[in-house]
């Protein structure tokens, strides 16, 4: 079964599919999409189907696929898959399908709203459809790549489809929120292509993950070129203060291009912070440790007092995010088991709960022709279905108990306090505001006197239920049992502690008697 190229052709269905459905006759907009579903969910099968056969107990990378594609020099197609990748790509091909069940008259001629009262002008469905599709393929190819050369490919390449769906799709902004994501992107990726090409030249004449892991490197060079990889994926993440094109993007992005831009894109910053800066950088990534725990707390406690005062909904969610994402760099840098597990974790778990928070969103900006806060109130009276999903989804976002984020984000706390003490407590006040701005959001557009341009409200219809309930199953599960996904993804980051040759604290406990 490993002997069968299960990732290339993970790559290559969407990316054909995006293809194929850009090249359909115009006017075919309904077989565009159903196309475009189809395919997605012929990946998502193939996907599981590829991971029934992973082995927990097995070598790290399996799966894997090495060509040579410029081998003067040494560039290869090398893909393969550890348990954080596995499961990032798995996360990302459940919702794909779902994205497009829940976005299906997003580019209709009246599909999206640029502004209250306005409807968005005629777009291209199979263009958004084919869109979508792209940005799949690169999703899966980044988290795949074990050559660093082709996964900065993939990390650039990402770019174009997300560019077109904020600046082609997008609110009355998008131009302005589409360059501003471009150009942060556009500086991070260059600084990572130096250091691209250094390893190159200090490093064996290979991008292969498996020849520059454990290359020894002048410790000057090594703080260098971590440092441009970092800046790059500090940004994709993003983490304060390079954050500023992430609430922008959100403000005018369509919700489904958010479920993937928040759900799934940002995830390559904080899965290439574990994969790529600790691995290539052991020492460097020690020597930075400080000063990221530092930006991390303040990424915790900074993202969620802007997200109590937005009155924008999409905007409050991007700057939840932030906040989440936070706490993810703090697990990866804290290097013990359980802040890495609990941050690749994180990484899953927040991409369910934050996408199922957009999607919603999104269908209530159907609804009302307005993200603003205050133009709802009292939708739980006419529409019980939407108002409940919408809870259960706020309430993953503020980390509770029997919901999935909650088990992640547990584990990095404790995770961060066996290593940094103070970080892990100020950290957890993100937990207290979370609950302030996720309540505050429910309260104010659910509960309250029914708003007269709210009483027409319909429930979530039949293909909405369809969108959002594998979802919230989701959370539930995992919330209720992670230990399936914490045995896939715990191997890798065992062996990620290896390589930056890191352990877990010894506690320290006082002997029988003893004062303190």
């Amino acid at each position: 079964m490993n002997d069968f190229p299960w990732l290339s052709v993970l790559v290559a269905v969407p990316a054909v599919g995006a293809l194929l459905v850009a090249l359909l006759p115009k006017g075919r907009d309904a077989l565009a999409k159903q196309v475009a579903l189809g395919l997605s969910a012929l990946v998502a099968v193939l996907a599981f189907v590829m991971a029934a056969g992973f082995e927990t107990g097995g070598p790290r990378h399996q799966f894997t696929e090495t060509y040579d594609w410029i081998p003067a020099f040494g560039v290869h197609w090398a893909l393969g898959v550890d348990g954080v990748a596995l499961t990032l790509i798995l996360m990302s091909v459940v919702l794909v399908p779902l994205v497009m069940l829940a976005s299906w008259n997003d580019a209709d001629r009246y599909g999206g709203v640029v502004a209250e009262g306005e409807k968005a002008p005629a777009k291209s469905v199979k263009g958004y459809f084919a869109l979508i599709l792209a940005l799949e393929a690169m999703m899966v190819g980044v988290f795949a790549a074990t050559d660093v050369f082709l996964f900065y490919v993939f990390f650039e390449a990402m770019l174009v489809p997300v560019y077109f769906l904020i600046g082609a799709y997008g609110g009355p902004q998008r131009s302005y929120a589409a360059v501003k994501f471009l150009l942060y992107s556009l500086f991070g990726g260059l600084l990572m292509l130096v250091a691209v090409i250094a390893l190159y030249v200090y490093g064996p004449n290979t991008f292969l993950m498996s020849e520059l892991a454990g290359l020894n490197l002048d410790p000057t060079v090594a703080k260098w070129l971590f440092l441009g990889f970092f800046v790059a994926f500090a940004i994709k993440a993003p983490m304060v203060p390079l954050h500023t094109w992430l609430p922008d993007a959100a403000g005018q992005a369509p919700a489904g291009a958010l479920v993937l831009i928040v759900g799934v894109l940002d995830k390559v910053g904080t899965y290439g912070m574990m994969r790529f800066c600790l691995e290539l950088f052991p020492g460097a990534a020690r020597w930075a440790t400080p000063v990221v725990v530092t930006f991390a707390v303040i990424s915790v406690i900074y993202g969620a007092i802007l997200a109590i005062g937005q009155i924008d909904l999409k905007r409050l969610v991007a700057y939840t995010s932030i906040s989440h994402f936070g706490f993810i760099v703090l697990g990866i840098f804290a290097m013990t088991s359980q802040g890495q597990a609990g941050a690749a974790l994180y990484m899953v778990n927040h991409g369910f709960a934050t996408g199922a928070l957009f999607l919603v969103v999104g269908f209530l900006i159907v609804r009302r022709g307005s993200a603003r806060v205050d133009a709802f109130g009292g939708v739980q009276k006419v529409a019980p279905l939407l108002a409940g999903s919408f809870l259960v989804a706020g309430l993953a976002g503020l980390s509770l108990p029997g919901l999935a984020p909650f088990v992640s984000e547990f584990l990095v706390i404790i995770g961060t306090f066996a290593r940094y003490e103070v970080a892990a407590v100020v950290a957890a006040l993100g937990i207290v505001l979370a609950a302030v701005y996720i309540l505050w959001m429910y309260q104010r557009t659910m509960n309250g006197p029914t708003a007269e341009a709210v009483a027409g409200f319909k429930d979530l219809s039949r293909r909405e239920l369809v969108a959002i309930a594998p979802i919230l199953a989701v959370i539930v599960a995992l919330g209720f049992f992670p230990k399936p996904a914490l045995d896939v993804i715990d191997p890798s980051v065992q062996q990620t502690l290896s390589r930056v040759q890191m352990s877990d604290p010894t506690p320290t406990v006082a002997e029988k008697g003893a004062h303190p």
